[in-house]
This record gives C-alpha cells, sequence and structure tokens, in this order.
C-alpha cells in the first residue's frame, strides 16, 4: 500500500473536506434569517433550503457510494470534492428561492459519500491496528466545523452578507482538493465489490431498522436546530450577535459528546443508542421549556448536543455491526439516515411555525420524533434479542 510522504498533510486533507461539509450543513441554520430576506421568502419556505440539501445527502450517499465502490479512491475524493465546491458557489450565485433550492440539493450529492470513502482511505493509510482511530480523526470534521467553521461563517454571513458564507465554504472545498491532489497517495478501489454487494445490504432487517432510528428520532434534534437563529432572536430576546454564541456552545458540546460516546460505545453501542435517543428528547423539551431565559437555553442546548453527538456515533458503530461487508455503505448510508432526519425535521419545524404555534413548537415536535425513534429502536432490540436466544439455542436443539 503506498504511504504518503507527509501522513499528517494527508489526514488534514481529509479533515478539511470534513469541516467543509459540516459548515455548509449547519450555517444555513445560523443565516435562516438572512437568507429568507435575501431571496423575499419567509423563515418557515427558506427553511426548506435546510431539506434541500439533506435530500441531496439522502440521494447521492448511497448511489455515489455503491457505484463509486470499484473506482480509484484518490480521483474519487477529488470528484466528490470539486462538485462540492461548485454546488456551493451556485449556492451563492443563485438569484432566488428556487434556484438556490436546487444547488443546495446539488450540494449535498457529495456529503455522505466523501465521508464513506474518506473513512476507506484513512483506514489504508493506517499502521496495523490504528484503523479505529484514524476513522475517528477523520471524523473530526463535523465537531471542528461546529466549534470553528460554523460560527465563523455565520458572523461572515451577518457581516458581509449571507452568499459570503457559501463562497467561504466553496473556497475549503478547493483547498481540500487541492491538498488531497498533493498530499494522499493513489489508491486503487476494491475491484471485488459491485453495486449489487454494496446495495444488498439494504435487505438486512437490523440495517434498515437503524438507518431508520437515525432517519426519525434524530429528526428532533434539527426540528429544533434549524430555526435556532429566530429562536435566538424572537423567543430568547437577543440581537442577532449572539446567534453565534449559541452555535459555538452546541459545537464544543458535540466535540465533548464525541469524546463521551467512544468510550460508550466501548461499553454497549446498543445501551448508548437507547441513553442518547432518550435524553434527546428529554433535553428537546426542556429546551422548549427554557428557551425564553438565555443561560438555561445555553445549558439545555449543551446537552442537546452532547446526547446528540453520543447518539449519531454509535448509530454509526451499529450499523458497521450489522452492515457486514457493506462499510462503505454503511458510512455513506448512516449520513443519508442523518440528513434524511435533517429534511424531516426542518420541514416538520417549518409547518407548525407557519401555523402559528411559535418558535418552541419545533422543540416539541422533536420530542415526538424522538419517541418515534425509540419504539422503532426497540423492534430492533427486540428482533436482536431473539436472534441471539436462537442463535444459542441452535447446537442445544441440534445435540
Amino acid at each position: 500500500m503506498p504511504q504518503p510522504r507527509h501522513p499528517q498533510l494527508a489526514t488534514a486533507a481529509l479533515i478539511l473536506g470534513g469541516i467543509a461539509i459540516g459548515t455548509t450543513e449547519f450555517v444555513t441554520m445560523g443565516l435562516l434569517p438572512q437568507i429568507s430576506d435575501g431571496v423575499g421568502v419567509s423563515i418557515p419556505v427558506g427553511g426548506h433550503t435546510i431539506s434541500a440539501y439533506a435530500a441531496g445527502v439522502v440521494v447521492g450517499a448511497p448511489l455515489i457510494a455503491a457505484l463509486g465502490a470499484t473506482l480509484p479512491r484518490k480521483g474519487l475524493l477529488l470528484a466528490l470534492m470539486a462538485a462540492f465546491a461548485v454546488g456551493n458557489a451556485l449556492s451563492a450565485l443563485a438569484p432566488g428561492y428556487e434556484l438556490l433550492v436546487v444547488a443546495r440539493f446539488l450540494a449535498g450529492l457529495p456529503h455522505g459519500a466523501y465521508f464513506g470513502v474518506a473513512a476507506l482511505v484513512a483506514v489504508d493509510l493506517a499502521p496495523a491496528g490504528r484503523a479505529g482511530r484514524a476513522v475517528g480523526t477523520v471524523m473530526l470534521g463535523i465537531p471542528i466545523a461546529n466549534v470553528l467553521g460554523v460560527p465563523g461563517a455565520t458572523w461572515l454571513g451577518q457581516t458581509l452578507g449571507w452568499r459570503s458564507a457559501y463562497w467561504l465554504v466553496a473556497v475549503l472545498g478547493l483547498a481540500t482538493v487541492a491538498l488531497v491532489a498533493l498530499q494522499v497517495p493513489r489508491l486503487v478501489g476494491d475491484r471485488t465489490r459491485t453495486v449489487r454487494a454494496e446495495l444488498g445490504a439494504l435487505t438486512n432487517l437490523q440495517v434498515l431498522l437503524t438507518l431508520a432510528v437515525g432517519a426519525i428520532g434524530f429528526g428532533g434534534m434539527f426540528a429544533m436546530y434549524s430555526y435556532i437563529a429566530p429562536t435566538v432572536t424572537r423567543v430568547t430576546g437577543l440581537s442577532e450577535s449572539a446567534v453565534p454564541l449559541f452555535l459555538l456552545v452546541f459545537g464544543v458540546s458535540g466535540f465533548v459528546g464525541n469524546l463521551l460516546a467512544g468510550r460508550m460505545g466501548d461499553w454497549s453501542v446498543l445501551r448508548s443508542v437507547v441513553i442518547g435517543m432518550a435524553g434527546l428528547g428529554v433535553s428537546l423539551g426542556l429546551f422548549a421549556l427554557v428557551a425564553r431565559w438565555a443561560v438555561p437555553a445555553l445549558v439545555v442546548l449543551a446537552l442537546t448536543s452532547v446526547l446528540a453527538s453520543v447518539l449519531v456515533i454509535n448509530l454509526q458503530l451499529r450499523l458497521m455491526q450489522v452492515a457486514g461487508a457493506a462499510q462503505t455503505l454503511a458510512a455513506a448510508g448512516n449520513h443519508a439516515a442523518l440528513n434524511l432526519a435533517n429534511a424531516l425535521g426542518a420541514w416538520l419545524g417549518g409547518v407548525v411555525i407557519a401555523r402559528g404555534y411559535g418558535y418552541t413548537a419545533p422543540s416539541w415536535v422533536g420530542v415526538g420524533l424522538a419517541v418515534l425513534g425509540l419504539g422503532v429502536l426497540g423492534v430492533s432490540v427486540l428482533l436482536h434479542r431473539r436472534s441471539l436466544r436462537s442463535r444459542v439455542g441452535a447446537p442445544a436443539v441440534a445435540a
């Protein structure tokens, strides 16, 4: 396996792509009032741009991951990030609402596949016995984006106009292309994999149930967080300048949650998913109750972010347990499910706001989605336990 001349720079290239993706995924939420005003629509309608990006991820992640499984991985990374940069440049250039929705959809297409391929590249480049740490390092892109990229891009968008945030992301995408081209060695794809073999994982009931847990239950977080900017200004009563602070708290807490989630996963993946989902539902209800007060709102928002990270990472671990050989699809599929949650949460949150229930209503929608996610998880756990009992009992019956 070819090794990079500068392994740290090769890893940095992969992380930078994750930072760019994480920034564009969440910055729309921080700039939603400005974007909505800029294209002449209401905030609930503007929320559809969030859903459009998420829909792009949902469509692109499984298809690109399956179709690209046999392609050279470096070339695929370069193509994905180039397409990502173009999608964000089109978002910055969009003259109106309809074209902005299309541009956001296009920008979302490479998202999930990039993380799936980047994880495989990280494993290829890692020393023996350090594959898990390598994947974890690459996945730091999103929490770093939430700590630095999203608050910074939100501030830039408030200062220079919302289009500047998407231009910043496009530049990050192009910088990733350059760094990958220079530092990541040529790596061949897995020619033994086929589209049918990758997509075959979608016939596994536990894979489908785990994806459904994320797609439904995690939608609760997005129902609340998609409208965090107007919540801060209209419910908490703070100025727009406070929005980046809320985003920063969310990002730092997510970083802490990432560290906690790994240790919890070593303890028990399934129990960690249950704790993450149940805790997320409780914290969303608390946020609705305390949103009018700044300090309690920040504390509960931090708790929500920690629990969301615990849920996301352990859902990923659960998928890796049940997906068999289709690891590329598992990595990309998790991002597809979470962005389906993004689309669902943003849409339902916009519906209740448009009907006049106020900006705390999306949090209550989130509670309901978390309960539904727990129900799906309960079915998954029940079937899991039945499968284990049948495996244990089979030899005794045969004997």
